[in-house]
């Protein structure tokens, strides 16, 4: 288990490092930079004012170059300094994290709670009319689009209640986070509970056909045991992976939904660091998402082990 273990953080390691090289090059392969963007926008800048900028951003040098100076000043705690704000990276990211990460959370919880059951009891009452339903409900989510989801929400909050359950202001309670967050969560999770559900039924499905399954009917164990204690244990091993996907995917995947609901969060902020060729705060940002990936990649292999004891790593 320790050797397995040392192998996933050394392959989480190289993968950071190939993502850190991708992100840093396409950045600087495509056309224009924080330098030309200023340039355009100020209509008119003197060749010299211009190079000058390039020295002082540290543009001028080769690619090799700006990676190490970046990489090593990663390496002693130094974010660098927003292009567009000149503040500090790490002040610029900070605030941002934990609104993503409240909106996220609740979006997975809100999924969690939702597809599991829901595809568990589409399973067992296979080919009845629950079953239809809850499958229609789950098609419906994989379908629609989550800005186009959020858009309906608001439109119907005005035509009910007058108002726009948007980000207006940090909420003080936690009874006005749950408030303030709950409306764009469902509105993004709708999609992941909707595939959290489709795959937990067929899982389920094809566990219920498995021969201890039929064993434990056989030797008097009631239905509830057989499908809940026996059958969705192992039923959850892929359901497991999809959640820790899902859970990654949200803390990066939320940029139209921080945009249509105006939370001014890590997603949305990378997509105006995008614009505007920050390249400090792109770097950091991708690389904050990249660590979420692998962590939680990293935790889901640690969970199969403790789900199904069959699951045994080799030294």
């Amino acid at each position: 288990m320790a050797a397995y273990l040392v192998r996933r953080f050394v392959l989480m390691l190289v993968t950071l490092f190939g993502i850190s090289v991708i992100i840093f090059v396409l950045l600087r392969v495509v056309p224009g930079n924080i330098v030309d963007i200023l340039s355009d926008a100020a209509g008119f800048v003197n060749p010299a004012e211009k190079a000058r900028l390039e020295a002082e951003f540290g543009l001028d040098k080769s690619i090799p170059l700006q990676y190490a100076s970046w990489i090593g000043a990663i390496a002693h705690g130094d974010l660098g300094y927003s292009y567009v704000s000149e503040k500090p990276a790490l002040k610029e990211i900070l605030p941002r994290i934990p609104i993503t990460a409240r909106l996220a959370g609740l979006a997975l919880v809100f999924s969690i709670l939702l597809g599991v059951p829901f595809g568990v009891i589409s399973a067992v009452k296979q080919n009845t009319g629950l079953d239809y339903a809850l499958r229609v409900l789950s098609l419906s989510g994989l379908s629609m689009p989550a800005f186009w989801l959020g858009l309906l929400i608001l439109m119907v909050f005005v035509d009910t209640l007058g108002t726009i359950p948007i980000y207006s202001a940090e909420p003080k309670t936690m009874w006005d986070s749950l408030i303030m967050y709950s409306v764009p969560a469902v509105a993004v999770g709708f999609r992941s509970s909707a595939l959290i559900m489709r795959l937990t039924r067929s899982s389920m499905l094809e566990v219920l056909r498995q021969d201890y399954i039929r064993t434990a009917r056989a030797k008097g164990a009631s239905e509830n045991a057989v499908n809940y204690r026996h059958a969705l244990r192992n039923a959850l091993l892929p359901v497991v992976t999809v959640i820790g996907i899902e859970a990654a995917f949200l803390i990066g995947g939320l940029i139209v939904t921080e945009t249509v609901f105006n939370i001014p969060g890590v997603a949305r902020f990378l997509v105006e660091a995008i614009r505007w060729r920050d390249y400090p705060m792109v770097q950091n940002l991708v690389m904050f998402i990249a660590v979420i990936v692998v962590v939680v990649n990293f935790v889901v292999d640690a969970l199969y082990a403790a789900l199904d004891p069959r699951i045994k790593y080799s030294n």
